[in-house]
């Protein structure tokens, strides 16, 4: 095309939190807002940070500042119902234009999945954790909303304190409720891997079930084991076209086969550039070139983006944790009548 176009990595994290930090992702916001030579942004991993940094690039001159993620999947960022909370999404775009999009489906599907391969393992009893975070408790919700309607006992719906040293009290409550699965909705940041100890500890033969959140075996650890995993979209070795191209092109230079989400941040600036080839050479005309936006044969095959921001690609693909592997097991695409 006629533009020349740089990138710069950028990290939300910081050592203290060791993940990602409010203050950092507000800093970094404001920075990609002032600078007119950014034109776009690809990001954030995690939701909330995103709902930081949605609104202060919305605020942009001249005109919003175009996001896309590859990986947030909280519902609010773009459309209201399960998941979403009061005010949301409208409270992400204070001039009322939107400049954000995502390549991954949001969690008003993956917690449904999760909830239809619960049931297809023949469980019937589930008890329902989140990490009291933005993503963690919207996945958290949709996953027992889903799991109600298609005949699972919700046994019981709790946070945990990622800052507390033992669960074994909670792990104590999960075994007495004779639940045969526990949903743990959040990141395995927030102390997961240590509550997963502690469930297991008292109760070895209930079955762990996790979103995205937890899509690092490393993280997971060994604990992790047997564990099932959602991550929105195809495995990487399932994919076709201009997706495998991208799988043996990433194989050869980085020597391993890319990780779930690896395709979903190709895709996303795929995306990006996309707009911004459409966008006059303007800043604020590349957010708007995202909405309406139809991908043929891409890296996640052929998609369109609707004007909340949202992708229709709306597969979810459940994986197995076999040591510091996850392996794919299947693909489901959820109901309309379980996403609302």
């Amino acid at each position: 095309g006629p533009y020349k176009i740089g990138f710069q990595s950028c990290d939300d994290s910081t050592a203290q939190t060791a993940g990602w930090d409010t203050a950092k992702c507000a800093t970094n916001a404001h920075l990609y807002a002032s600078n007119r030579s950014v034109i776009g942004v690809v990001g954030t991993f995690n939701s909330g940070c995103a709902k930081i940094i949605v609104p202060i690039l919305n605020r942009a001159n001249p005109g919003p500042l175009a996001m896309v993620s590859p990986a947030n999947t909280s519902p609010g960022l773009t459309t209201t119902g399960p998941g979403a909370e009061p005010g949301e999404p409208n409270k992400y775009y204070p001039t009322g234009v939107r400049n954000y999009a995502r390549v991954v489906a949001n969690d008003q599907f993956q917690g449904p999945a999760d909830a239809m391969f619960t049931k297809s393992l023949g469980k019937t009893k589930v008890y329902v954790l989140n990490d009291k975070q933005t993503y963690g408790y919207g996945v958290a919700l949709t996953y027992a909303n889903a799991a109600k309607k298609i005949g699972l006992e919700v046994v019981g719906f709790k946070g945990w304190d990622a800052k507390q040293s033992s669960y074994e009290a909670l792990a104590n409550a999960i075994k007495k409720s004779g639940a045969q699965v526990v949903f743990l909705g959040g990141i395995v940041d927030n102390n997961g891997a240590k509550l997963m100890q502690d469930i297991k500890a008292v109760n070895p033969k209930i079955q762990l079930q996790m979103p995205d959140g937890f899509s690092d075996p490393n993280a997971n650890g060994a604990v992790g084991n047997g564990a099932y995993i959602s991550v929105a979209g195809q495995p990487p070795k399932s994919l076709t076209g201009e997706g495998a191209k991208f799988v043996k092109s990433f194989g050869k230079q980085v020597g391993t086969t890319p990780n779930p989400y690896a395709a979903y941040g190709a895709q996303a600036m795929d995306v990006l550039l996309r707009a911004i080839a459409r966008s006059g050479g303007q800043r604020g005309n590349v957010a708007k070139a995202l909405f309406g936006m139809s991908v043929a044969n891409g890296i996640l095959g052929s998609f369109t983006i609707n004007n909340q921001g949202d992708t229709s690609g709306t597969a979810i693909t459940i994986y197995k944790q076999k040591g510091k592997q996850l392996i794919p097991v299947r693909t489901l695409v959820p109901p309309a009548s379980l996403v609302k």
